[in-house]
């Protein structure tokens, strides 16, 4: 018998996480699930922290380290079940998480993608709940109207909070193993299916977003950093505004993540390709001020971040 889902869970330095992690996927009401954890070359105790569960639907593969994407997508190779839901390895699942999108496959069997709510966790004390534009704030499940409208203030797709059918993966491929770093591999992901398939989204919370954890997968150095250069959708978003809009957020973002590098070149690669109108003021603000200023302005961020204080430059 095959199980219903398939859980990949990268896994690369993350020794103080994986515990807390793995153990929200045992605590599960829904059973019916493998869990495949992917050792992406880990220098730490991570292995061995992962080595003291047991359990019959587990399963751990040790790789040389070559980046969340490849991790993820020998996950899929290797899974047997047939829904692929994601976890990043310092990551939380409430126990009705598996659950949820368990309900969501039942009830939206045309959906290529299923994604649950998520919060974004600071501390006990400063918890961070996304809304959606076009998502009612009450308890709802259902198909999203528009996935990139309602994407635009947080991520509706979240990879620790969505899971994937199986034959979507024939469809749309794999994750593009090109972009690296967590330099837009996800979000690349979730738009070649929203293209090709409904999402279907329940808005309670199951998930949370550790926001204090060391060395997130997607934290490096920019310049080591192979980025989505968004381009292979140049004609979908001619047709598509929501897609154009969603894409130049992305692109926003990109070029400030590139300025403070004080790499030029890249900056004014995804600058030139924003349509003015879909700039906030607060980026056009950024994208004048001399280099080191903004970074400045960006660390000054972090240390707020530490606190629980969220500011955001795009909207």
């Amino acid at each position: 018998m095959h199980p219903f889902f398939s859980i990949i869970i990268p896994l690369y330095n993350k020794e103080n996480a994986i515990e807390n992690t793995l153990q929200s996927v045992f605590n599960q009401s829904f059973t019916d699930y493998e869990v495949i954890v992917i050792n992406d070359g880990s220098t730490d105790k991570s292995e061995q922290k992962v080595n003291t569960f047991s359990d019959e639907r587990f399963r751990l593969f040790s790789t040389e380290n070559k980046g969340v994407s490849q991790a993820r997508n020998f996950g899929i190779s290797q899974s047997k079940g047939k829904v692929v839901a994601f976890l990043d390895a310092d990551d939380y699942w409430f126990p009705t998480h598996l659950e949820s999108l368990y309900q969501l496959s039942k009830n939206f069997p045309e959906a290529g993608l299923l994604a649950t709510n998520y919060q974004f966790y600071f501390s006990d004390k400063k918890i961070i709940q996304p809304t959606f534009d076009g998502i009612p704030a009450e308890k709802w499940s259902g198909i999203v109207p528009d996935f990139f409208a309602s994407s635009m203030k947080f991520r509706l797709a979240w990879t620790s909070a969505v899971a994937v059918k199986k034959e979507t993966f024939e469809t749309v491929g794999t994750f593009d193993e090109n972009i690296t770093l967590g330099a837009g591999e996800d979000t690349d992901m979730w738009i070649r299916i929203a293209l090709n398939y409904p999402v279907a989204f329940d808005n309670e919370v199951s998930a949370y977003y550790q926001m204090a954890t060391e060395n997130r997968i997607s934290l490096s150095k920019t310049l080591e950093r192979k980025f989505s250069k968004l381009d292979k959708f140049s004609i979908e978003e001619q047709t598509n505004s929501s897609l154009k809009k969603y894409l130049d957020l992305y692109r926003a973002e990109f070029a400030l993540k590139h300025k403070l590098a004080g790499d030029e070149k890249s900056f004014h690669f995804y600058k030139k390709a924003i349509s003015k109108e879909n700039l906030h003021w607060k980026t056009k603000f950024l994208f004048k001020l001399p280099t080191v200023l903004l970074q400045q302005l960006y660390f000054l961020k972090k240390k707020l971040e530490l606190f629980g204080i969220s500011t955001n430059a795009y909207h």
